[in-house]
């Protein structure tokens, strides 16, 4: 098929999906419809309702997290002469924190509410990806509750409600400690893999690397005890033995001593009348 005709049927699609409640499947064709723009078409006007249509949805879905799918189309990164507000809205969601977002907000005061965007959905969805970025930041695989407090900018008592719904999106996956009041994190996705996070994997694999030179080198030494401490039983076992057999030796001879030294019996021989 043509590039126009595979458009038309994905976008046929796209609107079925959404008319049927699908959203996620729907999002789906609609960004599969921009790939079908080549490099030249990208500022068109199709191609720019398109990318404002599908942009919005992503923002919107409650589960949508990751937005390389978007940031990398020809069609999104036109936006930028068109739309350059949505560009930066859409940035701050793929890489930035809740922060950024009220900074965006303050500076374009009105402006969510003007193109009528879900500004409650908003808050929440960049909440969820602000915990998610401090999670793979963290150094120890641990957060306080009074840090993920301050970086959600909610009260202390709310923080693990949040750190519920964030393992619900399938962001991060660890376990409250109530005693602690700490938040142990097992994994987290990165929301973006640039230089940063390949020198965070880095400094990770030295620190696993350091840690499992020290369990071989316990390891090695507890061998080289245990062999130590085998040949010692061995020799004194060894020893005991020779003992044993140097005193039992001593006995049989001085009991033989003994023997030569008892008296023979006299034999007597009687003559017949």
């Amino acid at each position: 098929m043509e590039e126009e005709e595979r458009r038309k049927l994905f976008l046929a699609i796209a609107d079925t999906a959404q008319d049927a409640g699908e959203a996620d499947e729907a999002y789906q064709y609609l960004v599969r419809a921009l790939r079908t723009f080549e490099a030249e078409a990208a500022g068109k006007p199709e191609a720019r309702e398109l990318s404002l249509r599908a942009l919005k949805a992503a923002l919107a879905s409650p589960t949508h997290f990751d937005f390389q799918d978007l940031t990398s189309l020809d069609s999104v990164q036109a936006l930028r002469k068109s739309d350059p507000i949505y560009v930066e809205l859409l940035e701050i969601f793929t890489s930035e924190q809740l922060d950024d977002f009220n900074d965006f907000k303050d500076e374009h005061d009105g402006w969510i509410e003007t193109e009528k965007l879900d500004g409650a959905a908003f808050n929440r969805k960049m909440r969820l990806l602000t915990l998610a970025s401090i999670a793979a930041s963290a150094k120890d695989r641990s957060l306080p509750y009074g840090h993920i407090a301050h970086a959600l900018q909610v009260p202390e008592e709310e923080v693990e409600m949040w750190v519920i719904d964030v393992i619900r999106a399938g962001l991060v996956e660890g376990k409250l400690s109530q005693q602690t009041k700490t938040f142990l994190i097992h994994r987290s996705t990165y929301r973006v893999f640039g230089e940063k996070q390949w020198r965070e994997v880095a400094q990770r694999l030295e620190v696993w690397r350091s840690s499992l030179v020290n369990v071989l080198n316990v390891v090695r030494q507890e061998k080289e005890n245990f062999i130590l401490q085998k040949e010692q039983e061995l020799r004194d076992s060894e020893g005991k033995a020779n003992g044993a057999e140097e005193r039992g030796g001593g006995r049989g001879y001085r009991g033989g001593a003994r023997q030569q030294t008892q008296p023979q019996p006299q034999t007597q021989t009687v003559e017949p009348e």
